[in-house]
């Protein structure tokens, strides 16, 4: 190389390394604030085209401007009956709470339950109250609490949203101190080196950095929808996919520095040639899964599929660029106080792995024939998942208080008060659409709203020709019986002719966000997979092989649910599951369960064209073994970190991610497919050139330098 081009690729580490520096001086900041574009409106994640959705646009004609209801419930606390004295005065309460900041119109006159013991009123706040909703809502509890002898809680949307907001609050940095603390304290403990972990470290940091850059310009400018699940997830996913490909990096670069006797230079180079191909792969296996999400009719997980496949592009981008440059600067000082072995240049491995190997070698049908037998007994319970919804007392996995005041509520009042259905309907059909509503098993009342705001209180509101109907249900909103009263309401509504009768509300948004979610379930996992094993052909130069692959991380998938099913119904005590979290847990666990099986399989590969097929599959077993696992607990780690926020849905993916990773990373991949490999031998490669040769040492492939591990 001349001298010039020599000293250029020699500065080309530095200035990386200044570039990725002033990348997170710049763009750290957005991090903490990606919070400011983000939006916990749950009405804004419904179905696009749901008949619930279309009632949305159509109420907003009915009112003056856009309101959030906040219920007030009172309620003795000798359980005994309110007289009209207490409730005068929650009227009177209630009156004082008009023009008050973030208080629309005049609050409802306090009605009491049918048995006597509550009260309820309603006051309507403004929806953009952000951080004023929790102060407003103190302010009313507050001025409720002058009723005498009574006690005081807040239902409602209103009441949710806060506590909403409460849970994801200190969301950048709790999530991200945790993550980052668990990941450190793995990497040292198997690493044994104090300058990779923390190197590895500040990898990730940067290109979390660079992604919420990127997410925040265009979550402001309307491009992307950002809520609390979405950043939360994001900072996971970026954290645990930039370590794993840091880990797979930095183990090749290891070896690379045995073999050029710590020649940093050539040995980076190396690295990056065999490492960069199973990398590449593996993070659009991941990208492109998560953009599948954008055929989903539910706007939350639109909103996801963008946002992740951003985070994953710059994962790789750090781990390509940042990490090779400091990396190369270091050389054998980043292992420090371990050193790169001799036998690292043969692909090192551990005592365990070649054991590991050995098993496999020695037994492979038996191996294989164990673990499917296991996979497919948690399988079999994959049917027993609910994944109906989350109940509202579900929702959050503390105690919120707008679930205990809901609580309250529905032991007073008709389980559906407080969240009515809303039926939207011709102004002459009125009378017939009111009477089929009535009519309808599971309904307590159907009134017409009136110009002040409040049904039944006078002449129906007509606007454009249109009425609003509150349907209140008899059972509570989130049940299964509300569901089935919806869906009866609907018929019957539906048949009134010239009504063209729509109906929404809180329950119909669960029922429809539960049909849609089942509808993207069938559409996206075949394309996600379609993806998969197209991305696989390509990289393996095989067809069998990527069949096998996919067959095996779909049965992972399969059998984490039914593992999920018995724990979260035995010991979490969930009832159901987000109608999202199968879907969800698809995508991540296929695509990131394929990411092992690249990095295990581009490794068999290269192994197997200088050695043989059988002597591929131990060699790459035993060089892969240590960081492939390694990096599945690091994963796994770091979406268990999902946890620290208190909400169902949260906690569900987090279990099934971390469980499904590691599943896969110490039964399948170490296991179940290096087994099958080898009992197939080279027809597993069919039809490549792999399939057509001999399984023993004696067929030697081309020189390594001409192989370039994994990469087509």
């Amino acid at each position: 190389m001349p001298r010039p081009m020599r000293w250029a690729a020699r500065l080309l580490p530095l200035v990386l390394l200044v570039l990725w520096l002033a990348v997170g001086g710049g763009l750290g900041p957005y991090a903490g604030k990606l919070g400011e574009v983000a939006t916990n409106d749950q009405a804004a994640f419904l179905p696009r085209s749901a008949e619930s959705t279309r009632v949305i646009e159509a109420q907003r004609a009915f009112r003056q401007e856009e309101t959030l209801p906040a219920l007030v419930v009172w309620t003795s606390p000798g359980g005994g009956r309110i007289g009209p004295e207490a409730q005068s005065a929650a009227t009177r309460a209630l009156t004082t709470l008009a023009g008050r900041p973030g208080i629309v119109g005049t609050p409802s006159p306090a009605l009491p339950s049918e048995d006597g013991e509550a009260l309820r009123g309603v006051v309507q706040l403004r929806p953009d109250l952000g951080e004023e909703l929790a102060p407003t809502l103190e302010a009313i509890g507050k001025a409720a609490s002058a009723v005498p002898g009574t006690a005081v809680q807040l239902a409602g949307p209103a009441a949710t949203q806060a506590d909403l907001s409460d849970a994801f609050a200190g969301i950048d940095g709790l999530l991200l101190a945790v993550a980052l603390v668990t990941v450190l304290l793995i990497l040292l403990l198997v690493y044994r080196s104090v300058l990779l972990p923390l190197i590895i470290i500040v990898g990730a940091v940067l290109s979390l950095a660079l992604a919420c850059a990127v997410v925040y310009v265009l979550a402001d400018h309307g491009v992307v929808r950002v809520d609390g699940q979405v950043q939360g997830i994001l900072s996971i996913l970026v954290i645990g996919a930039a370590t794993d490909y840091a880990l797979l990096l930095a183990a090749r670069y290891r070896e690379e520095l045995a073999r050029h006797e710590g020649d940093r230079f050539p040995a980076m180079r190396a690295a990056l040639r065999r490492s960069a191909g199973p990398i590449t792969a593996s993070a659009a296996t991941v990208a492109l899964g998560l953009l599948a999400l954008l055929f989903s009719d539910l706007t939350n997980n639109r909103a996801l599929g963008p946002v992740g496949a951003i985070g994953i592009v710059c994962a790789v981008l750090s781990t390509l660029t940042f990490l090779p440059a400091v990396l190369v600067l270091l050389g054998r000082a980043a292992y420090w106080p371990a050193k790169p072995r001799p036998s690292d240049a043969e692909g090192g491995g551990t005592g365990i792995w070649r054991r590991v190997a050995a098993l496999v070698d020695r037994a492979p049908r038996k191996v294989w024939a164990a673990t499917l037998a296991g996979l497919l007994a948690c399988a079999a319970f994959a049917p027993v998942l609910e994944s109906k919804g989350v109940p509202l007392d579900e929702i959050f996995v503390n105690d919120a208080p707008s679930v205990a005041a809901q609580e309250t509520l529905g032991r007073h009042f008709p389980g559906g008060a407080g969240n009515p259905a809303i039926v939207i309907a011709g102004a002459g059909e009125l009378a017939e659409v009111t009477a089929a509503a009535e009519s309808v098993e599971g309904v307590d009342s159907a009134d017409a709203v009136t110009a002040s705001g409040r049904p039944g209180a006078g002449a129906p509101l007509v606007v454009d020709g249109r009425v609003r109907i509150d349907v209140t249900l008899a059972d509570a909103a989130d049940s299964e019986a509300a569901a089935a009263t919806v869906a009866r309401l609907r018929s019957a509504v539906h048949a009134v002719p010239r009504a063209d009768a729509l109906v929404g509300g809180y329950t119909a948004q669960r029922y429809d966000t539960r049909e849609t979610a089942e509808r993207d379930r069938t559409l996206i996992v075949p394309v996600v997979l379609a993806v998969i094993l197209t991305i696989l052909v390509g990289l393996l130069r095989s067809l069998l092989m990527p069949l096998l692959l996919v067959a095996t991380v779909a049965l992972n998938f399969l059998a984490t649910l039914g593992v999920s099913a018995v724990v979260f119904q035995h010991v979490f005590g969930f009832t159901g599951t987000d109608s999202s979290v199968p879907l969800y847990g698809f995508v991540f666990l296929v695509a990131l369960g394929v990411d092992y099986n690249i990095f295990l399989m581009s490794r068999v590969r290269e192994e197997s064209l200088l050695h043989g097929v059988r002597e591929g599959v131990l060699r790459g077993l035993t060089a892969t073994g240590g960081v492939i696992t390694s990096a599945g607990v690091v994963l796994a780690a770091t979406f268990a970190a999902l946890g620290v926020i208190p909400l169902a849905f949260l906690v569900q993916i987090a279990f099934i991610v971390a469980f499904g990773v590691l599943l896969d990373t110490l039964v399948v991949r170490s296991l179940l497919v290096p087994a099958l490999v080898r009992d197939l031998g080279p027809v597993a490669w069919w039809p490549g050139e792999l399939s057509r040769r001999a399984t023993g040492p004696e067929s030697t492939g081309p020189a390594r330098e001409e192989t370039g591990a994994g990469t087509p």
